[in-house]
């Protein structure tokens, strides 16, 4: 796969803003499902089925885009996304009914699966290979920043104008992206094989299999974790909304240096990164399931948690550009999948194991099941250096 050989930082930043608006666009029913469903007539429940749409179409999007736009320029291929991402934000805008809501959100749902898919092997071409995780740091700057600001921006914005303008903003934002990109993204011919059975012979190679049983168990814990934050915040920190929301701020910010910070640690050695984040984090879990109840205590360790889960998306794509650098698409999908699957393990698990054992349960298995992904990185996982993987 060819490089090039001065950095495209100014492409770089704009598959930033790619991510921001997919991301943000991703999370924002989550802050706007109240008037929503009231304005659609139809209940919070059903309107919810706009997320679980969104995450389905990803997850199938993820391991068929590489095979089906494999004669595709990669450069016209990420502007479709784009262009998809705008249509499903004016298709839910203007939706008179919860079928062409839905709509929206499958084509925003083709449009996430496809750009993960394609981020970590698009960096991998923008710049030189020692400069990868410093690239793949800025893409995922998007994510930290839209978790900081779609949701409660949101939920603000819609409560003075009116749900319907927030989607149209998400349009705006998602032309600003596709006009910078257009300006910056260099024509990039398809590369690798991508047919389905690629998925496959990837999935055999050494080390690899053992590596996306890894991302499967970081993510499913920081999900099963993520998922049940608020209920741990209000009943056992005993905070109110306010507080939960000044957390969950001191979260987000945490994350997006947590990611930039990934970045530098990765340039310096991917092995121990890879190890580290995840130990912290299962310390920090079943350091608040044993001894959580006192708010600036549990502040400080959900923002470490924060700090920490940013520079594990960084962290695995870069390992994945290494340990499959001749088919980083098809592998990039595996990738996005496997997350996929863990978001979704990790809420029914701890939804199974909230119902048991309240909420500390939940966090006792979150950090097990991270002390699992450590052991699991130990024994299994031998990164590449960026030299060898050229």
């Amino acid at each position: 796969m060819s490089h090039l050989e001065k950095p495209a930082w100014g492409a770089v930043f704009s598959m930033s803003m790619g991510v921001f608006g997919l991301v943000g666009a991703e999370f924002l029913p989550a802050s706007l499902l109240t008037p929503m469903a009231a304005d659609l007539g139809v209940s919070e429940g059903l309107a919810g089925q706009a997320v679980t749409a969104t995450a389905a179409v990803a997850l199938v999007t993820s391991l068929l885009i590489a095979t089906a736009t494999r004669r595709i320029d990669r450069r016209t291929v990420l502007l479709a996304f784009s262009v998809l991402l705008i249509a499903s934000n004016l298709a839910v805008a203007f939706a008179p009914n919860l079928p062409v809501l839905l709509l929206g959100r499958v084509l925003l749902g083709v449009a996430l699966g496809g750009f993960w898919t394609m981020a970590a092997a698009t960096a991998m071409r923008l710049v030189p290979p020692h400069l990868v995780p410093r690239a793949l740091s800025i893409m995922f700057s998007g994510v930290s920043a839209a978790t900081v600001f779609a949701a409660p921006l949101g939920s603000y914005v819609g409560g003075l104008i009116g749900w319907r303008p927030v989607f149209l903003l998400g349009a705006v934002l998602g032309l600003l992206a596709l006009a910078v990109q257009a300006a910056t993204l260099p024509r990039m011919a398809p590369s690798g094989h991508a047919r389905l059975r690629t998925l496959l012979d990837v999935l055999t190679r050494p080390g690899v299999g053992i590596g996306m049983l890894a991302v499967v168990l970081v993510f499913t814990g920081h999900f099963a974790f993520f998922t049940y934050i608020r209920p741990f915040l209000e009943t056992v920190t005993s905070v109110g909304l306010d507080g939960v929301s000044g957390i969950l701020l001191g979260f987000g910010i945490a994350n997006f240096v947590g990611t930039a910070l990934g970045g530098m640690l990765l340039e310096r050695n991917m092995r121990l990164t890879l190890i580290a984040m995840p130990l912290l984090m299962a310390l920090l879990g079943l350091a608040l399931a044993s001894a959580g109840g006192s708010p600036t205590i549990d502040s400080v360790l959900v923002t470490l948690w924060g700090l920490a889960f940013g520079a594990v998306p960084v962290a695995w794509s870069t390992w994945i550009t290494r340990a499959v650098p001749d088919e980083a698409e098809s592998a990039g999908g595996l990738i996005v999948a496997a997350v996929q699957l863990a978001i979704a393990t990790g809420a029914a698990a701890g939804g199974a194991i909230f119902g048991v054992s309240g909420v500390t349960g939940v966090f006792t298995m979150a950090g097990a099941v991270l002390l699992i992904a450590v052991l699991t990185i130990l024994l299994g996982v031998r990164p590449r250096t960026a030299d060898t993987a050229c």
